[in-house]
Parts: structure tokens; C-alpha cells; sequence
């Protein structure tokens, strides 16, 4: 008789071998889905086939809990990426969305910081911040360490020498000669525009050379930087060689950086609902700002327990009690269009029917296929409709957003909408797809939980016993006694 691990080990490196050799994330899933743990790599199938090998010695390399999360794991998921920078933005982007239970890091809403210039003032600052202004300011990152942006601040500083002072200098000011100027102008790292030491326009083009190197590979810097440590080394000015080769290595830490805009952190940027619908309905071309926005996901695993969820949002803000979940019916195996085409046929026959009205934009999560599979839907609700009272009903706007691209694919055009990812618009429906997906992966689990339970009962397995009340109580009343 088969060894039932044997065979999820052996089912497991068959999957992995199919992992590509590449950066990434890995997503490891128990038996109903569920994520326990997220991981970054640089190399996806040897550090995920790490885990699977006989050889590893997880207990003692990363401790009991990972032991343990490695014998409940069912099923692993990757999300492949350019690099190992997006690979960890990715992976803590992941974490702090899911909050897998064996993840202990990142799962608190501590960001990643940005380098920030301000471009509204007289005298531009640089700071390096995790709360970046609304306006008025040019950013750079994420970047994947706090410490190293910091050193590579100070290193740039002595370049640069720019000012990361929060004070109000003002060009017009006269009282600004008689200012005392602080200690990094006596070394050197500030050119004082605090004191009226240099004029706006030279402190402009100071900031300007800084923009164009943080826009530029910065090698001509680096080779400069070499230069001069290697020069010192040969004189045995050994102190000297060791702070350049330290701002060396602050300079090429800014390469450890995410984009602005590929990159964003919800919890830093927010964004008013109501800016977002306004963006929203002129990307789309409507006629007026849309108000309510339904969202529809599909969930399932194989083809088994398949769900369809519909969430729904009004002013920009979710409206509980307007979702749905719809058990799929009519499909059988894995068909990701033809369960579309059923939830939208269930959803929006009163609609159609002028029982109801149809929502400003309907949201399908998924790419151009799955677009398609809705239109048709409609379409056909709508076929039925003019045949049967002689007129045509008014169909929403109906559009979908792919995952990974983020592009927006909308009925009737023919090029998806490639939007900013900070865009407020795509913000808006990034919340919409996001929480159709949530709504529908939590359903989907309590179908397989209770399937799973079934078919223990049916084949005389006990199920496991949750830790409830009654084990709590015994476990007190033994301490009290």
C-alpha cells in the first residue's frame, strides 16, 4: 500500500520541477488553499525543491515552525519576477495582503521607505521617508533597505551637497544672512541656503545633477569613487580608502529599489473614493461619474468546489450587504469562461428585465478572455430580452483587470489601458478585484472544508478536533488545581 506521504513529497518535486530557475515568489498551500507561507527566491526551483529533499534538515536549519508548515503543505504557487528586488517587493506586498500564519516577518504595515525631493520650494530638501508628501515632490524607491538609503543620503550629500533640513527657506528672505548655518556646512556636506550662502540657481542645478544621477545607472560616480579608493590604498591612507569604500557601497545600494510607480504600497498612498470614480469614469469615457461598481471573481481548485463571487461598491466604499456567491451549477471541470458566462447570466437576468438596475461598471477579474465570456453573457440576456418585449435593455459598462500587467481591458476597444500604478482609477479597481477575490477564495474554502468533512464521515475517518472551549477549560481548571 502506497506511503500517503511519500506520494505528496513525490507529487510535490514533480510540480517543482516544472518551477522555473528564475527570481520569484513561492506561495505553499494546505489542502484547502489556504497560503501558510510566502517565500522570495532567487533561483524558484532550487530554493523551493530545498524544502522536499531528502537530505534537508528544516528542523535544524529554520526551526520547528517551518518543520512543521512543511508537513502540511499540499500544494506550492510561484509568481515569477525580473529580479530579486521584485521578488521581495513582491513577496512583502504578498504577506502583508494574505498574512500567511507561518510568516513571522512583514506582516505588520511597516513600509519601505522612498527617497524624496521636494520640487515646490526655493531651496529643495532631500529626505528619505516613509510618508511621503501628497504633492510637490519627486520620489524615488521603494527601496529594500531603510540603512542603506540612509548611508547612500549621506554619501550623495557630500556631492550634492543638498540640504535634508525640514526648515522654511524662503529666496526673498533677508533675514536669511544673518542665519547661523548648521554643522554640515562646516563640514562640508551643505552649501547653506539656510544662510544665503549660495544663490536659488546654483542650488537648483545642484539638485538638478542629483535628479539626473538617481535617473542614470550611476556608473561614472562608481568609477570615480574606485578611483579614488584605490588611489588611497596605494598611499596607505588605509582610513580614507575605507570611507570611500563604504560610500561605494551606500552608491550601489540605490540600485536595491523598486519603481514608483510599478511598485505601489496601498498603505502609503491613499486615495480618496471619490477622486478615484472621477478618474475612473473619464478613463472609461462615461458620461457621468459612476457610483456603484460590482465586482465578480471566480474561485476554484481542479475544477472542484468552483464559486463564483460578486462584491459590490457604491461611492467608492464597499457595500456588504450587495455581495453575493453563487455555487457554480452548470460547469463542469476547469472553465474559467463558461463559469463567467453563469454568473453573470444568474446575476443580472432581473437586471435585464428591468426588475433591477445594473450597476455603472461591471468588473471581471481576469484578462481578455474573460471579458469576452461576460459580453457574451450579456449579450445573450440581452437577445432574450429584445425578443421577448421588442427593445433592447441598456447594458453597464462592463471591463476587467489581468492580474500581474495590470492592464484594463474594456469593452469595445481594442488595446487594454495600460494606467500609472499609482493611477487612482486603477487604484479603485485594484479594490474591487482585490476584495471579489478575497469574498470568493473564503467561500470556496468553507466548500471544501465541508466537503472534506463529508467524505471523512462517509469513509469512517474521525475528523481532527479543533481546539474549542472544552480543551481551554480542562487546561485551565487543571492549572487552577
Amino acid at each position: 500500500m502506497p506511503n500517503p506521504v511519500d506520494e505528496r513529497i513525490s507529487r510535490l518535486r514533480e510540480r517543482i520541477g516544472h518551477f522555473p530557475k528564475t527570481p520569484g515568489v513561492y506561495l505553499m498551500k494546505d489542502r484547502e488553499g489556504r497560503v501558510l507561507y510566502i517565500g522570495k527566491a532567487r533561483d524558484l526551483r532550487a530554493r523551493v525543491s530545498s524544502y522536499f529533499q531528502d537530505s534537508a534538515d528544516l528542523l535544524g536549519s529554520r526551526g520547528p515552525e517551518i518543520a512543521r508548515m512543511a508537513t502540511l503543505v499540499q500544494d506550492i504557487d510561484f509568481l515569477d519576477c525580473d529580479t530579486e528586488v521584485d521578488a521581495l517587493l513582491t513577496e512583502n506586498r504578498l504577506i502583508k495582503d494574505t498574512q500567511p500564519p507561518f510568516n513571522e516577518r512583514l506582516k505588520d504595515d511597516k513600509s519601505f521607505p522612498y527617497l524624496e525631493i521636494t520640487t515646490r520650494e526655493d531651496f529643495p530638501g532631500v529626505y528619505v521617508t516613509r510618508q511621503p508628501r501628497a504633492k510637490g515632490t519627486k520620489l524615488y524607491g521603494p527601496f529594500t533597505s531603510a540603512g542603506g538609503l540612509r548611508d547612500a543620503v549621506q554619501a550623495l550629500q557630500k556631492v550634492f551637497k543638498f540640504r535634508t533640513c525640514e526648515l522654511e527657506i524662503l529666496a526673498d528672505d533677508p533675514k536669511r544672512r544673518y542665519f547661523r548655518p548648521c554643522l554640515l556646512h562646516a563640514i562640508n556636506q551643505c552649501t547653506a541656503p539656510c544662510a544665503d550662502l549660495i544663490s536659488p540657481e546654483a542650488y537648483a542645478e545642484d539638485i538638478k545633477r542629483l535628479r539626473r544621477f538617481l535617473g542614470s545607472k550611476r556608473s561614472t560616480l562608481r568609477r570615480q569613487l574606485h578611483a579614488e579608493m584605490e588611489a588611497a590604498a596605494a598611499e596607505m591612507r588605509f582610513e580614507e580608502a575605507a570611507v570611500l569604500r563604504d560610500r561605494i557601497k551606500a552608491i550601489e545600494s540605490l540600485s536595491l529599489s523598486g519603481d514608483v510607480d510599478e511598485d505601489v504600497q496601498p498603505e502609503v498612498f491613499y486615495i480618496d473614493p471619490s477622486v478615484g470614480l472621477e478618474k475612473l469614469g473619464n478613463v472609461l469615457g462615461l458620461e457621468r461619474t459612476p457610483r456603484i461598481i460590482e465586482g465578480i471573481d471566480i474561485a476554484t481548485l481542479q475544477g472542484e468546489d468552483s464559486v463564483g463571487s460578486l462584491v459590490c461598491f457604491i461611492d467608492g466604499r464597499p457595500f456588504k450587504s450587495g455581495y453575493k456567491r453563487f455555487k457554480i451549477k452548470t460547469v463542469e471541470g476547469i472553465d474559467d469562461y463558461a463559469m463567467i458566462r453563469e454568473v453573470v447570466a444568474r446575476r443580472y437576468r432581473y437586471a435585464a428585465n428591468e426588475e433591477e438596475l445594473f450597476p455603472d461598471v461591471v468588473l471581471i477579474d481576469g484578462g481578455l478572455g474573460q471579458l469576452h465570456a461576460a459580453l457574451e453573457a450579456f449579450e445573450r440576456l440581452y437577445e432574450a430580452i429584445e425578443l421577448e418585449r421588442g427593445h433592447a435593455a441598456r447594458p453597464p459598462m462592463v471591463a476587467s483587470l489581468a492580474k500581474r500587467e495590470e492592464l484594463v481591458y474594456v469593452q469595445a476597444r481594442r488595446e487594454p489601458l495600460r494606467l500609472a500604478r499609482n493611477h487612482e482609477a486603477l487604484r479603485l479597481l485594484q479594490q474591487v478585484r482585490d476584495e471579489a477575490h478575497r469574498f470568493g477564495q473564503h467561500y470556496h474554502h468553507i466548500l471544501r472544508r465541508k466537503r472534506t468533512f463529508e467524505e471523512d464521515v462517509r469513509s469512517g475517518k474521525r475528523p481532527p478536533r479543533a481546539k474549542g472551549k472544552r480543551e481551554n477549560g480542562r487546561k485551565k481548571r487543571k492549572t487552577g488545581d
